[in-house]
């Protein structure tokens, strides 16, 4: 076996993992050998790694993790390759890359397949790159795999300023939807439309099925994506036109409800949803590949951009989950390196 390793690779790094379940405080940092990348695998040294939902529930203990995946919390990664495994031979040692991972991100360096590595985008910064994969691997999987949202469609974006809803508003945007999106604050709400949203839902002082009811006349909204679930999901059903279709990200607000699945049948509904950590390496490929081909082109046009809120240094992971959990947050929250 033989990979193309640089000579002064370090043997050790500083990681950081939850001591036990709990709050942000039992993220500690500790010493970690240096992964070397197996066959078809690129060792990355981090630049910047974007901060998830799942890490959250992770380090609570309440997340079911994937045979195999780091205890390391952490689903994306920008910055430089370090080393690459034996077959792996699409980048070179110091490329600037991003990465989908199943766990490591939360560390100096960490591995991923090969496949699941992206080249940054044209114009942006390794840093911010860190905070790409997870949210437009979601995102293009979701709203563009699953739903065939199209041109001329109207989509509502629930969670809008979320790292999943600064994404879903610039594609479905850049793609020809009329967009329309909730949140908690008027601050939220003029981010939102900076992103490209054509409606911006202050669900604080707004139904957002009387709302966008209105928005349409009367019509409803061909798709949403929704991050929230509970007792949306009998609204988001009144909500869509006829053939509309509903997508799930992810139900933080329950996922036991009564609905009238009437609805369903009577206007031809799809109902849907899926997760992206589980999935084989070779789903994973073919999504990043998508991006590369249809979305990271846009960037390099100006018309999508990441979205970065801010940045702490891997050292201050626990105050980074303590301003993703007070939610003011626009966009992705980072740890550099």
């Amino acid at each position: 076996m033989t990979s193309n390793l640089p000579e002064k690779l370090p043997e050790t790094m500083t990681a950081i993992v939850p001591s036990e379940p709990g709050g942000p405080e039992v993220l500690k940092p500790v010493e970690r050998l240096v992964p070397r990348p197996g066959p078809g695998e690129i060792l990355i040294r981090m630049a910047g790694a974007g901060l998830n939902g799942a890490d959250l529930t992770q380090r609570e203990g309440r997340y079911p993790m994937p045979p195999g995946a780091s205890d390391i919390p952490g689903l994306e990664v920008g910055g430089h390759v370090a080393a690459t495994g034996e077959g792996a031979t699409r980048f070179s040692v110091g490329d600037p890359v991003c990465a989908l991972i199943s766990g490591g991100g939360y560390a100096e360096y960490a591995v991923a397949p090969e496949g699941q590595c992206m080249a940054v985008p044209d114009g942006v910064d390794p840093v911010d790159a860190g905070g790409l994969p997870e949210t437009f691997c979601t995102v293009w999987t979701n709203m563009f795999d699953r739903i065939h949202l199209a041109a001329g469609e109207t989509v509502l974006i629930q969670g809008g300023t979320s790292g999943i809803g600064c994404t879903a508003i610039q594609l479905a945007h850049a793609f020809g939807a009329t967009v329309l999106a909730t949140a908690r604050t008027e601050e939220k709400c003029a981010a939102m439309m900076r992103l490209g949203c054509d409606r911006a839902i202050n669900y604080s002082t707004e139904d957002f099925l009387e709302v966008a009811r209105d928005f349409t006349g009367g019509r409803g909204v061909d798709a949403i994506l929704d991050i929230v679930g509970g007792d949306y999901i009998p609204k988001e059903l009144e909500l869509l036109a006829h053939e509309g279709r509903l997508v799930f990200v992810n139900l933080k607000r329950g996922r036991i409800v009564e609905a009238d699945f009437g609805l369903i049948h009577a206007k031809h509904l799809t109902v849907t949803g899926s997760r992206l950590r589980p999935r084989p390496v070779e789903n994973k490929t073919a999504i990043c590949r998508a991006l590369e081909e249809k979305v990271w082109p846009l960037f390099a046009s100006g018309q999508v951009k990441p979205e970065t809120w801010k940045r702490f240094p891997l050292a201050e992971a626990a105050d980074a989950h303590r301003a993703m959990e007070a939610s003011n947050h626009i966009g992705k929250i980072l740890l550099t390196g």
